[in-house]
């Protein structure tokens, strides 16, 4: 548990740009939501390598991300039901089922359906969200925490040695 906490303030304290890692998480949040070894989800990791993005970030956020679907499944089967169900759409899904690749997906499941569907309209939002409050984090709250006495013990605390074996940080603040 402190190591992942560690792992989390090494990428928001990190150099790296806030879009890198606000993106990372987007497509966390769309790697998580889905089950881990459909084919989206390859697509999906063969973009986070070709993009430049922050892997740890990503890496932390598809476990957070598949933590969460767990327990939202039964509002993304709600949401998969209405797609599925709609009678619009009824000639869409029917041509996409009969197609082996389309069945592969496994969008014929409501919860796939419907943590897909969600994925993909919070995908935007979540990259602005985050983008924005890793910016806010680095400019406001990350220099006011360094001043806390709090912070001054954190640093002689064993959870800052690890913090600083992970990041690579070697007596120096984070």
């Amino acid at each position: 548990m402190l190591t992942t906490l560690a792992k989390l303030l090494k990428v928001l304290n990190s150099e790296t740009d806030p879009a890198q890692i606000g993106l990372a998480f987007s497509f966390a949040m769309l790697s998580g939501f889905l089950p881990f070894f459909s084919p989206v989800n390859l697509i999906v990791l063969l973009l986070v390598l070709l993009i430049r993005m922050n892997l740890s970030a990503y890496l932390l956020g598809m476990g957070f991300f598949a933590g969460l679907a767990y327990l939202l499944e039964p509002l993304f089967s709600r949401i998969g039901l209405a797609l599925l169900t709609a009678t619009p759409l009824e000639g869409l899904w029917t041509a996409m089922y009969n197609s082996t690749i389309w069945r592969i997906q496994q969008f014929n499941n409501t919860a796939v359906m419907g943590g897909f569907a969600f994925a993909i309209l919070f995908f935007v939002p979540l990259f602005l969200l985050s983008n924005a409050l890793i910016r806010q984090y680095r400019e406001h709250v990350l220099r006011w925490v360094r001043k806390t006495r709090l912070m001054q013990m954190i640093m002689a605390s064993k959870f800052y040695g690890i913090y600083e074996k992970v990041s690579g940080w070697s007596g120096g603040a984070a």
